[in-house]
């Protein structure tokens, strides 16, 4: 693209179709809402139901929003998902990784009943949705993946080994489907975002001690908002990006660099 050729028509979504798995709850609300706000329809799978508030914020956009009550880990949970998609809107452009678990607890008690459910549901599904996804991408000459990986992608992860080999893994798998789908027009991103303010947090947040801690860590001298992440969706899934493959967005406040 020449200098000439830019325009911020680039970060338009009109006419594009998108997953967001845990698109109506914490993070992945707000992915689900900044797509819609660029102009793409949502199709959300989920296992929560959040009384209708992500349709509302969707639909005041004028975008549509689908969801699907599913178990992501399930057989074939994956392929019906993509499917399901491509039946509702008739295309799949975007994806975006964002369901997933976090199970806390000390190595020495950390044991196969916390670990199979986190790589099942926070590697082996993204994974699975990715390939399945990736294929109709690439067929179609264009698509956007992004993963959602975490600052426990760079950084241990005290008492939660299932959690950060998940999101070191997430950015494996990032970079592995950009090396081999980037020649068909289709880039392969993610997001790592850091400390935010959602119910997963609220305890953190509500003890003067860890909520210090936390502070302490990041430049920004805040807890993120969920309009923080809205922005990077945007970007990543739009053509703005379309030189931008492999990559790992961290949206942190500037956490890493401390």
């Amino acid at each position: 693209m020449d200098i000439q050729d830019f325009s911020l028509d680039l970060f338009s979504l009109r006419g594009r179709n998108a997953i967001v798995t845990g698109g109506n709850t914490g993070l992945g609300r707000a992915f689900t809402v900044a797509l819609a706000k660029a102009g793409a329809n949502v199709f959300a799978p989920t296992v929560a139901d959040d009384g209708g508030t992500t349709r509302q914020l969707v639909e005041e956009t004028g975008a549509r929003l689908e969801t699907q009550e599913i178990d992501l880990t399930g057989p074939g949970a994956p392929e019906r998902v993509v499917e399901s998609c491509v039946d509702a809107f008739g295309s799949v452009d975007v994806l975006v990784n964002s369901a997933g678990i976090a199970e806390l607890a000390p190595v020495a008690e950390f044991g196969r009943q916390q670990w199979d459910p986190m790589i099942a549901l926070n590697l082996t599904a993204p994974f699975e949705l990715g390939w399945c996804a990736g294929r109709r991408m690439a067929q179609q000459g264009r698509g956007k993946i992004i993963n959602i990986a975490s600052l426990f992608s760079f950084l241990g992860g005290r008492s939660s080994p299932a959690y950060a080999a998940t999101k070191h893994g997430i950015v494996g798998f990032t970079r592995a489907y950009c090396d081999e789908l980037g020649a068909h027009n289709v880039q392969c991103n993610a997001i790592a975002p850091g400390y935010f303010a959602t119910p997963l947090t609220e305890r953190t947040r509500a003890d003067p001690a860890q909520n210090q801690r936390v502070l302490e860590h990041i430049p920004a001298a805040r807890w993120g908002e969920l309009g923080d992440l809205m922005g990077a969706t945007v970007f990543l899934a739009s053509r703005a990006s379309d030189y931008v493959n492999g990559h790992v967005l961290s949206v942190d406040g500037g956490y890493l660099t401390r």
